[in-house]
């Protein structure tokens, strides 16, 4: 793929997205860009969003809440879905790798990966607080 050019809008979401733990949607991630590039429109920010995710530079997470959430962490790791709040956050864990193998016990074809979501209540939902 060849290099990209330079776009300094691209660099605001990416250093907004390096700076932040929590996993935005492409409407969270506009409406900070917008206090920097006030002219920046919504489409701008997916299409940049979609081009970083892309060549690697970021994640997208498909999260079953109809948006797709954004993540600047690409190292493997997994993901809770609070059904409380909807917050996605890191779950810092072993690695269940393994379930590679167990998948591909009694299945035909090559298991090269998987996708795993864990959900329930987030620390602020299940204290009825609504810090977040």
């Amino acid at each position: 793929m060849a290099e990209l050019k330079y776009s300094r809008q691209r660099e605001a979401i990416r250093n907004y997205l390096s700076e932040t733990k929590e996993h935005p949607t492409a409407e969270t991630v506009y409406h900070a860009i917008r206090k920097i590039y006030p002219n920046i429109s919504l489409g701008t920010v997916y299409r940049n969003l979609n081009l970083l995710a892309d060549t690697g530079e970021i994640n997208k997470l498909s999260c079953g809440d109809g948006s797709e959430h954004f993540d600047y962490d690409t190292s493997r790791h997994y993901h809770f879905i609070c059904t409380g709040c909807g917050r996605v956050l890191d779950l810092k864990m072993a690695s269940i790798d393994s379930i590679n193998t167990i998948a591909g016990s009694h299945f035909d074809g090559t298991i090269e990966g998987h996708s795993t979501y864990f959900y329930g209540k987030c620390p602020c939902c299940k204290s009825g607080s609504s810090n977040l």
